[in-house]
């Protein structure tokens, strides 16, 4: 009798263990956005954070961690429980950027996370003041080879993408402009709007406020394509440059988690993503939403690697 008994223990126990992964996810689930509240990040996590809840059938809630280029909050979710219901919502600078730029990270991008999949990228904006006479790229490099003391750049600090940016412009152009980095954007505008710097690199929106302002002016975009927000800005590709430089979006969970909870992820992450009131949420942000499968995030950091790279050594841009 007591085998019977045994046996039966053992087959409830395997029944509520099923149970309990087929219940996926049974709790709230925390998406870790690695930036400050109030920015891109900010909007595209919560229009996220809704709709994949909806998926899920659970609340997710968005918890802001930021500090030291996104590694603060993503080291939080690479040593997080592998359970599921930690996820981090990255860009490009988190996966890409920061294990070329830095000596020691807390984390490695490919050993540590499980990807989930792609929700988007966004494109940046080439700015000149009005003091700079070009209308083109192309006449914008004429001007900088002709007077290449009277330039100057602002990014939002060493190392960030629109550093690299404007530093393959000017390797692919065979130019040279001074670097100024900032402590963010907005000081970066407000000073190329003074005139105090002559160029810039920022986020579409961003250079579409400045310039309504009248006097900066949008000359290229960084995109493959035409930002949908500026049609009739042509990207530096079509100015006669091959500088792309696009920042790429990924949801990622600690490395190890449960296939049962990683495919439930993964489904509602395409579901979310697919969602035409998502794009429609996201494309005044000049946010171009799209899911992309797990096995495109080690494709992009590849590809990222192979072109940031040689301008990270050629440019000594790097941080301790």
């Amino acid at each position: 009798m007591s085998r019977v008994v045994k046996m039966l223990a053992g087959i409830v126990a395997l029944s509520v263990s099923g149970a309990s992964l087929a219940a996926f996810p049974d709790r709230p689930v925390k998406l870790v956005v690695p930036f400050p509240a109030g920015g891109l990040a900010d909007t595209v996590a919560r229009v996220v954070a809704e709709r994949l809840g909806a998926a899920l059938g659970q609340t997710v809630i968005v918890d802001y961690k930021a500090g030291a280029a996104t590694i603060v909050g993503a080291d939080s979710v690479a040593t997080a429980s592998p359970d599921g219901y930690t996820l981090l919502l990255g860009s490009a600078t988190t996966f890409a950027v920061n294990p070329i730029i830095y000596r020691k990270l807390p984390y490695d991008p490919l050993k540590s996370f499980e990807p989930i999949g792609i929700v988007g990228s966004n494109a940046l904006a080439l700015l000149a003041n009005h003091s700079v006479a070009a209308n083109s790229v192309k006449e914008l490099i004429g001007e900088i080879k002709a007077q290449p003391d009277k330039f100057s750049y602002g990014s939002h600090g060493a190392g960030s993408t629109v550093h690299f940016a404007a530093e393959m412009l000017w390797s692919a152009a065979g130019a040279k402009v001074l670097h100024i980095p900032y402590k963010g954007s907005a000081p970066a505008l407000t000073d190329l709007m003074g005139g105090q710097i002559a160029l810039a690199f920022d986020s579409v929106p961003a250079a579409i406020a400045a310039a309504k302002g009248g006097r900066v002016k949008i000359l290229a975009t960084t995109g493959k394509r035409r930002a949908a927000l500026l049609p009739n800005v042509p990207t530096i590709v079509e100015s006669g440059y091959p500088v792309t430089m696009e920042a790429w979006w990924a949801v990622v969970a600690p490395h190890g988690i449960p296939a049962e909870a990683r495919e439930r992820l993964v489904k509602a992450l395409k579901e979310t993503m697919t969602d035409s009131g998502v794009h429609d949420k996201l494309v005044g942000l000049a946010f171009d939403t799209r899911y992309g499968a797990p096995a495109e995030y080690a494709k992009l950091i590849e590809e990222d690697t192979a072109k940031l790279a040689p301008i990270a050594k050629a440019n000594n841009i790097h941080q301790e």
